[in-house]
């Protein structure tokens, strides 16, 4: 089978990369390659479900630089395609004195990255937006949102197979090899011959990178991310979303509340190394995986720098209590007996052989295949 291009993954970054595409050149043949039944079965279909604004993404990232366009792209076609979602603005909250000159530099990074009608908030301001959430000082980000990122890239889909594009699922791809006239995928079923290789495979787009580049030299680590939800009856304790000041040194934005938008109040996540690469129960396990974690250099020093942080994350994953005592910190009010088990999503981390957490995307190319290997939120 030919095509001109072959994209492995079928998440909201694979439907999104080929309906662009499709729409730059109906000529062009494209199909998705995507290994489970279903369309967004990972990362993109187990997550809080929010329109990231930009505020805390480093100037001058790639993530800074495209956050702006890819917001208004996004709501674009919302508004087009009749995808529901709400702006319903977030609010960023310091609970100690400690914290202010962290949340000082989001309120920088925001205004740099083009925020519009952000704004500090003191006690009073926080208590108006959200009346039970405890904070000495905050930003309101307008802009911030929630949405269903599975109902967004089943509507890329449709949008995409309507321009005359190919999704074929339960098709796990296994070896990509270069031909004469570009690569030869080859999947457990079928063999697809392509000019360029797209790899949106999220958890295993390192997986699929090293089927092509044996020197890859960046690796994926799982973390596992667990939510609560609030009960029925205490879901008046939040409005709309309350986050904490994010520790700067940690890539992970901190136990939080968020409304989502077919209902109902999500409190997390946590973020815990996984044992599985799509492991979303503590009872999770793969030996491959946990093998070619710790083989990785960069997650050693990893686990080495963050330890006592770790242990603090995998301490809440087992304690409904310390769980509670860390959102109690947003909502004084709130009770152990209030939150019940939700989901898990597992985030595919990018981790470079120094240790380095990779926060921005991460696009390698040659003149055959585009590897994206990392692409968070």
């Amino acid at each position: 089978m030919k095509f001109d291009i072959v994209i492995v993954g079928g998440g909201i970054v694979g439907l999104a990369t080929a309906l662009k595409l499709k729409e730059k050149n109906n000529q062009l043949k494209i199909v998705v390659l995507e290994k489970e039944n279903n369309l967004a079965a990972h990362q993109t279909g187990n997550n809080s479900g929010v329109i990231h604004s930009g505020i805390y993404y480093k100037p001058g990232s790639l993530k800074a630089t495209n956050c702006i366009n890819g917001y208004n792209q996004l709501l674009d076609f919302c508004n087009k395609h009749d995808v529901k979602y709400d702006l319903c603005g977030k609010i960023v909250v310091a609970t100690s004195v400690a914290e202010i000159p962290a949340l000082e530099n989001i309120y920088q990074r925001g205004i740099e990255n083009g925020l519009k009608g952000i704004k500090r908030s003191n006690r009073e301001e926080i208590a108006a937006i959200e009346p039970h959430c405890s904070g000495i000082d905050g930003i309101f980000v307008p802009q911030t949102g929630i949405i269903d990122y599975t109902a967004v890239t089943k509507k890329y889909a449709e949008v995409f197979q309507n321009l005359g594009g190919e999704i074929v699922t339960n098709e796990k791809v296994i070896d990509i090899k270069l031909s004469t006239s570009g690569s030869v995928v080859q999947t457990e079923k079928k063999t697809y011959e392509t000019k360029l290789v797209v790899n949106c495979a999220g958890l295993f787009s390192d997986k699929i990178a090293a089927l092509n580049d044996k020197n890859i030299n960046v690796r994926i680590i799982p973390f596992r991310g667990e939510y609560y939800e609030l009960k029925k009856e205490k879901q008046y304790l939040v409005k709309n979303l309350i986050y904490p000041v994010p520790d700067p040194s940690f890539p992970f934005l901190g136990v939080h509340f968020t409304r989502m938008i077919n209902g109902g109040i999500e409190a997390g996540p946590n973020a815990v190394f996984a044992f599985k690469r799509e492991g979303y129960k503590m009872t999770d396990f793969s030996l491959n995986d946990v093998t070619d974690a710790l083989a990785w250099p960069g997650f050693r020093k990893v686990a080495m720098k963050y330890w006592k942080t770790g242990i603090g994350e995998y301490y809440r994953s087992f304690s409904k209590a310390a769980f509670t005592k860390a959102l109690q910190k947003l909502i004084p009010e709130l009770r152990e007996d209030d939150l019940i088990p939700g989901g898990a999503g597992v985030r595919a981390q990018a981790c470079d052989r120094t240790g380095g957490l990779i926060d921005d995307f991460m696009i390698l190319q040659n003149d055959h295949i585009v590897n994206v290997c990392n692409a968070p939120s």
